[in-house]
């Protein structure tokens, strides 16, 4: 079971998320660190995870995703703090070129959210590329081209289940929709995103077929700490 911390970024620093409304997300206050400085809370949530870090992080860049300029300082500062860690980027990618604009930073895999991505047909581009699709959910409600939804050839070897909802809710991952994405997907490797409260969470993750989950408040608040994050390999 892979944990992959999550930062949300707007207006250049790390804010928390609550339900997907974005319009409401404030900066972070955190024990892990002073301020909301995103090099600042990637070093705290690596503190969590022993001496290596974090081999990768997710990063929602919430201004590209509405459409405004991309935080690419932020990615720049990051990258230098932590030359050896992969970051999953959400910045709002809307066609295939976009994604490969992404791709060509070594440190950077593109996250694909089916909210943004004009067609199903611009997946098609990216057949056989290091890229992660995100199949976003708002309630019961998928979110863009039915076509992505429906049709597992068009996606990579990573897909997140993004169920906004839940996103800080701490009300627990939405297994019923991981499961039907899972039976879905083949051998791809299937991320929950959204709810995760504790350990025990963990454990129906990885019976429900999860490769891993994407997780911010639960790290924050300490209710997964060094040991369960050690113990989290070999679920």
């Amino acid at each position: 079971m892979r944990i992959v911390p999550v930062l949300d970024i707007k207006n250049g620093v790390v804010v928390r998320g609550v339900r997907g409304d974005r319009v409401a997300y404030r900066p972070i206050e955190t024990p892990l660190c002073a301020g909301s400085e995103p090099v600042d809370v990637m070093a705290g949530l690596d503190a969590l995870a022993g001496p290596q870090g974090f081999p990768e992080a997710y990063l929602a860049d919430l201004d590209a995703i509405e459409t405004a300029a991309p935080n690419v300082g932020v990615f720049d500062g990051l990258a230098v703090a932590f030359p050896n860690k992969r970051f999953w980027l959400d910045a709002g990618i809307r066609c295939a070129a976009e994604a490969e604009h992404w791709a060509a930073r070594r440190e950077i895999v593109p996250v694909i959210g089916s909210e943004t991505l004009q067609s199903a047909g611009e997946m098609r581009q990216l057949t056989g590329r290091d890229v992660v699709l995100s199949l976003d959910f708002r309630g019961d409600e998928p979110l863009g081209d039915p076509e992505l939804f429906a049709d597992p050839a068009l996606w990579p070897a990573r897909v997140i289940v993004m169920t906004l909802a839940r996103v800080g809710s701490d009300e627990g991952p939405d297994l019923d929709r991981l499961r039907a994405i899972r039976a879905l997907a083949g051998g791809r490797s299937v991320f929950a995103a959204g709810g995760l409260r504790n350990a025990d969470d963990l454990d129906a993750l990885a019976l429900a077929g999860a490769a891993g989950i994407l997780a911010s408040s639960a790290l924050h608040e300490r209710r997964l700490g060094p040991e369960a994050l050690r113990l989290a390999g070999d679920r």
